[in-house]
């Protein structure tokens, strides 16, 4: 099936919940995918820039989307976010992340320093 066949209708960019602690609460997180997905959404897109991921760190973005995946368990297909500012970082993070079961990769243009277009397409 082609992407955009995958990814027609509504997605959702999901939330990422915290524990008064600040740990992610992966049972919120379960939840909240069963609740978007028992609604009819057609996609789900972890840590989208709704993800709260400035604030998560790499173990815990790597539990999310593999956390994710568990969940969602191929009812829909799965886009995971991976953006930022640091170009190089967002390189290795597209190494080094699980992506082997996404459907697509949703990557943000470098918010603050507001790049030129042919910034954006150097990033």
């Amino acid at each position: 099936m082609s992407l955009r066949k995958q990814l027609q209708g509504t997605g959702v960019a999901i939330i990422t919940p915290f524990k008064s602690s600040m740990e992610v609460d992966f049972e919120a997180l379960e939840k909240l995918i069963d609740f978007i997905i028992g609604n009819g959404i057609e996609y789900i897109v972890s840590l989208g820039t709704t993800g709260e991921t400035p604030t998560l760190d790499t173990e815990e973005r790597s539990d999310i989307i593999n956390f994710t995946y568990e969940k969602v368990n191929n009812r829909v297909p799965v886009v995971v976010g991976i953006g930022g500012n640091n170009t190089r970082e967002v390189m290795e993070n597209l190494q080094s992340y699980p992506l082997e079961k996404a459907v697509a990769v949703l990557s943000a243009s470098p918010y603050y320093n507001k790049p030129s277009q042919e910034g954006i397409f150097q990033h």
